[in-house]
């Protein structure tokens, strides 16, 4: 990974289930040609790992703030994390 590639793990709550932010984020991801995935969490909240660009992975990160149009993100926490093994963006099962 070159010094402008960064990797974020992300926990996001709030009302973030049943209001496609996984769908979303994949979407918003791919876009911005991130690596990583996404899944929901027993707890209600989604989390997401974002590996890219430094400026991607930042734009992404301030979006997942705001998410889809019905979501109602109350909190986010981020950590430093390590790039996945795949490439591309993924839609994980629930865990």
């Amino acid at each position: 990974m070159s010094a402008d590639h960064i990797c974020r793990l992300a926990r996001i709550s709030g009302r973030v289930q049943m209001v496609w932010f996984r769908a979303w984020t994949v979407g918003e991801a791919e876009n911005r040609g991130i690596a990583g995935w996404v899944r929901n969490r027993k707890d209600g909240s989604v989390e997401a790992l974002f590996s890219g660009e430094a400026d991607a992975v930042e734009a992404m990160l301030a979006a997942c703030r705001e998410g889809p149009p019905k979501a109602d993100v109350t909190d986010i926490a981020i950590q430093r994390a390590v790039a996945p093994d795949a490439p591309g963006f993924h839609q994980l099962a629930s865990e």
